[in-house]
């Protein structure tokens, strides 16, 4: 396979077969949320979207594009070197938003016990071959 466009419609088919291969009900604790990054200054001008939800554990959604994006429980906004950063693995959640390389629009608590099922989530993307 060769390298895949970062929020591609290929990418986004990629990381849904990684995902649900990778990311048991189990790994997850069995998490039903969802969470919308919406990516600043992208390469071409537009804002872009990054939607995943669980279900008791299960992927039941990911898309990616531009224009509105589904409400999740999480909104997430940061400029999309950040977010590239944090899906290559190079750049942990909480380190993003304790430095305030992210906002973050949800339950903060929450959020914090997410941030490692998040940080995992992201190991699976990072093994996308990936332009970016």
């Amino acid at each position: 396979m060769g390298n895949l466009q970062y929020l591609g419609t290929e990418w986004a088919e990629e990381a849904k077969k990684r995902l649900d291969a990778e990311l048991t009900p189990e790994k997850v604790k069995h998490l039903t949320s969802s969470m919308t990054n919406i990516y600043q200054n992208c390469p071409g001008g537009k804002d872009m979207y990054f939607y995943v939800e669980y279900t008791d554990g299960k992927l039941s959604r990911l898309e990616t594009g531009d224009g509105e994006p589904p409400a999740g429980e999480f909104k997430i906004i940061a400029d999309y070197d950040t977010f590239a950063k944090i899906t290559r693995g190079e750049l942990g959640a909480v380190r993003a938003l304790t430095g305030r390389k992210i906002t973050l629009r949800g339950n903060m608590a929450k959020a914090l016990r997410l941030a490692p099922l998040v940080d995992r989530l992201n190991k699976v993307l990072a093994t996308i071959p990936t332009d970016y």
